[in-house]
């Protein structure tokens, strides 16, 4: 079974979006994806309560949010997506990063978000020593056309790890996630821009 988390310390750095689009992109692969909602919004457990049922399942615990991180997944899970809260640390970030198989991190196009996020990259390649997780990083939310966005392009260059992509800000995101789809659940012609986007990601994620 292959554990995926998406982190980050700062609030808003898109991680419920992106947790339901890997799920969605796993569950589309034909692997029995659980998406586990560690949040106290529960952004991404609301998503799955909204999917439609001709689409390929992806279930979810009815644990409270904090349980999330000790549950264990149905039987015949072969992937679990965690979508984790602002603020992971201590005993919480220690256990999630331990099960961990793969851990991306989102990173908002903002001093803030660059500011909180580098940190947390030094304390997970610390943990990392430890664990055979691996970790990448992703620019979410980027108008490459911006001084913001290339900001962001030096800051990435300066870390050490893997820089899958950069995610466009569009609202396709917003509409999809009311209805329960991701990217890999409708029509390709439509998203063909993100999809080539998110190319990277899942190859990342399928490889081993």
């Amino acid at each position: 079974m292959k554990v995926v988390v998406i982190a980050n310390p700062k609030g808003g750095s898109g991680k419920s979006t992106l947790s339901t689009n890997i799920a969605g992109y796993l569950a589309n692969s034909g692997h029995q994806v659980m998406l586990g909602d560690a949040d106290v919004q529960r952004s991404s457990k609301f998503w799955v309560s909204q999917r439609p049922e001709v689409l390929p399942k992806i279930a979810t615990w009815e644990y409270e949010a904090d349980l999330i991180y000790t549950a264990k997944p149905f039987k015949d899970t072969t992937h679990v997506v965690i979508d984790t809260p602002g603020g992971l640390s201590g005993w919480r970030m220690q256990e999630v990063i331990g099960r961990a198989d793969k851990i991306i991190v989102p990173i908002m196009p903002s001093m803030f978000d660059m500011q909180a996020t580098n940190a947390f990259i030094v304390k997970l390649l610390q943990l990392k020593r430890a664990h055979t997780s691996q970790v990448a990083v992703i620019g979410n939310r980027v108008d490459a056309r911006t001084v913001a966005a290339a900001n962001l392009k030096i800051f990435m260059d300066t870390l050490n790890v893997p820089v899958l992509t950069y995610l466009r800000d569009t609202q396709y995101y917003v509409h999809m996630a009311a209805h329960g789809l991701s990217m890999f659940d409708i029509t390709p012609s439509k998203v063909q821009r993100d999809l080539e986007q998110w190319k990277p990601i899942c190859d990342w994620l399928d490889a081993d």
